[in-house]
């Protein structure tokens, strides 16, 4: 499996458009259409089959292109793990689709909420269950996979200690995770922009909450204090709409977008209620300007994307380092 290139280092490309062929400044059935056939292709040259768009869904397809049509990145990706855990599982469709990719393999998806769906492969089952408390599972995986899991932890750390005493010598675990603030490399995601505001407001409303959604950027120190070997940390970007100027990026966009104009209440009404004292009608008002400014081209902005994973050493003690 060749790595998707990272884009980290340098700006994206920004699209001009200044010719009929890229000049796609909103989301609309057509577009999305032609979106939904090339996510299609990258799953059917993977030999998996493509799922319904809910809103888990769409996001687990900008993966799929961020990636290139892979799950992830770590060797248990391509290589089967006889027993995979994906943590905080949401609509199941990474287990399901990891369970069809390697049928040899047992493949557990824990959520707090049982919404996946009941047509699964015979060799994925799902559970319910509080990653927060006690994991009482007692054989241990070959593979850990947690994904966009920031904000649902009060300790980050203490999750990645419990995920390593979980894991057979020679085990993986891969976070594939957003962060917070936004980002933009040519200044026009200005202070004066809801939408520049909307990042720092989701940082501290998280740390009010006392589970930070901020935290992807230490995840690498987090594996290496752990006791993981081999750790390694990509970056990748997700541009807010259809700025830039490569296909694979304007896609990604695209999908970032709809997801985003189509959960920002969601997202948004219970923490900045509960923790920063806002009244629902401000919050809605406050998400209508954000959803204007997330379909402008004008604005470049992106979500930092990390993964990082690492090995449990073969010569591993039992439990995991005291944190």
């Amino acid at each position: 499996m060749t790595d998707p290139v990272q884009e980290p280092h340098g700006a994206l490309a920004v699209d001009t458009f200044d010719d009929d062929d890229s000049a796609i400044s909103t989301l609309n059935t057509s577009s999305l259409t032609s979106l939904r056939s090339s996510v299609l292709r990258a799953q059917e040259e993977n030999g998996r089959t493509y799922h319904s768009m809910s809103s888990g869904n769409i996001q687990h397809n900008v993966w799929l292109l961020t990636l290139d049509g892979e799950l992830g990145l770590s060797p248990k990706i391509s290589e089967p793990a006889k027993r995979v855990l994906d943590a905080g599982t949401g609509t199941g469709i990474w287990a399901v689709e990891y369970a069809d990719l390697h049928p040899e393999s047992e493949v557990i998806g824990v959520d707090l909420s049982p919404i996946q769906s009941s047509l699964v492969p015979p060799n994925c089952t799902f559970e319910v269950d509080d990653l927060e408390k006690e994991w009482t599972w007692s054989k241990k995986f070959d593979l850990v996979l947690s994904r966009v899991m920031t904000g649902c932890f009060v300790d980050m750390q203490e999750f990645v200690h419990k995920a390593y005493a979980h894991l057979e010598p020679g085990g993986y675990l891969e976070m594939q995770d957003l962060t917070n603030p936004l980002a933009c490399d040519d200044g026009t995601l200005h202070e004066g922009l809801e939408l520049h505001r909307l990042g720092h407001l989701l940082v501290e409303a998280s740390d009010k909450a006392g589970r930070p959604n901020n935290t992807a950027s230490k995840y690498k120190e987090y594996l290496e204090k752990a006791g993981f070997v081999d750790v390694v940390e990509k970056k990748f970007k997700w541009p807010l709409n259809q700025w830039p100027k490569e296909k694979k990026y304007k896609e990604i966009g695209a999908w970032t977008c709809e997801n985003l104009t189509g959960g920002l209440e969601g997202l948004l009404l219970a923490l900045l209620t509960r923790f920063l004292g806002w009244t629902p009608e401000e919050v809605i008002a406050f998400c209508a300007l954000v959803r204007k400014q997330l379909r402008d081209t004008s604005i470049h902005a992106y979500i930092p994307v990390y993964i990082v994973y690492g090995r449990k050493p073969e010569e591993a003690a039992e439990s995991s380092p005291a944190p």
